[in-house]
């Protein structure tokens, strides 16, 4: 917990906010923690920034100095920054979708000079497959059918399941924050979730498909874990309307743990 304060109070020390002049979607660079990151989306930046070294939302405490940690979603990378901060010794697989977002977070780990972590650039699902995916060029792209509503640009990208980095394997950190494919992945992996000791996941709801927040939750607590959830999104008065935040109209997250 020392290390994790001392990192936090360096971080705000050396981070100065950015300046309003610098638009979205415009790569860039910044110094961070005395290294070089490489900045595709400056809102992704700050969103992070703001989640894991504020809030501390992915703060945990592994039984070993070496945890192994499985990434899903992992962006940029600041994800990645803040576990081998907290735990230099981590073993970390981490996966990113979009391969545009996906050659930032090469250089950022080259930049960060870490050592064991496997960088996949595939799309998280129930089997390895090819499937649409939404490129929103932030921290937003997901896997989704093609459809004519809506202003979408979209490409196809190699899918992975992640059942063969869970099986055998004592798993300190597993993260799953992947747009709303939650449900399908923690489906095809249901029974290797004994191997987890600590679960996180963004729960994605989309206006036009089936709310299936309980039977997450089923699957979870049928693993052995107690789950606590935090609102990510959330609109102000549901009863009245629901905006969409990238055409989700809620997102929750939720920690998973096991006594």
């Amino acid at each position: 917990m020392k290390k994790i304060v001392k990192l936090l109070r360096t971080v705000k020390r050396k981070f100065k906010p950015v300046t309003p002049r610098i638009e979205r979607f415009v790569p860039t660079e910044k110094e961070f923690l005395n290294k070089k990151m490489f900045i595709h989306d400056i809102a992704s930046f700050d969103l992070c920034y703001d989640e894991l070294f504020v809030q501390e939302m992915y703060n945990f405490l592994a039984k070993r100095t070496n945890p192994y940690i499985i990434d899903c979603g992992a962006n940029l990378g600041m994800s990645i920054v803040y576990f081998k901060e907290l735990y230099p010794e981590a073993n970390i697989v981490a996966f990113e979708a979009d391969e545009h977002i996906f050659s930032f977070l090469e250089k950022n780990v080259q930049s960060f000079g870490y050592k064991n972590v496997e960088l996949v650039n595939k799309a998280v699902w129930n089997k390895d497959d090819v499937l649409s995916f939404i490129v929103e060029g932030g921290a937003g792209g997901r896997l989704e059918e093609q459809s004519e509503n809506g202003n979408y640009t979209y490409k196809y990208v190699p899918c992975v399941s992640v059942r063969k980095y869970l099986m055998d394997k004592q798993v300190d950190f597993f993260k799953i924050d992947i747009e709303g494919a939650e449900y399908e992945v923690l489906k095809d992996c249901k029974d290797l979730l004994n191997n987890v000791d600590n679960l996180f996941i963004e729960y994605h709801s989309m206006p036009e498909k089936r709310q299936n927040l309980h039977d997450i939750l089923k699957i979870v607590q049928d693993a052995g874990f107690k789950y606590h959830i935090k609102e990510a999104y959330t609109a102000k008065h549901p009863f009245i309307e629901r905006k969409l935040n990238f055409g989700m109209d809620l997102q929750l997250n939720i920690f998973c743990y096991k006594n």
